[in-house]
């Protein structure tokens, strides 16, 4: 069985700290995660960057640095991030978030 969230600690302005049944604690940076979006149109931009490293990112629509301005659980699996340029359509259920987990917190 694949662990679950005991804790979720976000701060809007660095990030979603996550620890996990397992002992584990993952941190994931506003940045990494809206960049790491399981949305459709946000995996459309990470596959034509794969395939055009010059494709043109587009812009945040926000006067300063990004930041998570709200979350709010999905059921039991996942939870939702709203981010300052506007973007709430990601998912991030438990077992995505345990795939792009930037590594162990030292």
């Amino acid at each position: 069985m694949l662990p679950t969230p005991e804790h979720l600690d976000l701060k809007k302005d660095q990030g979603l700290t996550i620890t996990w049944t397992d002992g584990t604690v993952s941190f994931y940076a506003v940045d990494y995660l809206r960049k790491m979006s399981p949305s459709a149109d946000q995996r459309e931009l990470r596959e034509e960057m794969a395939r055009n490293p010059l494709t043109v990112l587009p812009g945040t629509g926000s006067d300063g640095p990004l930041q998570a301005i709200g979350a709010e659980l999905v059921g039991k699996y996942a939870v939702r991030i709203r981010f300052s340029d506007g973007h709430d359509t990601g998912i991030y259920s438990w077992n995505y978030l345990r795939e792009i987990d930037p590594g162990p917190i030292m």
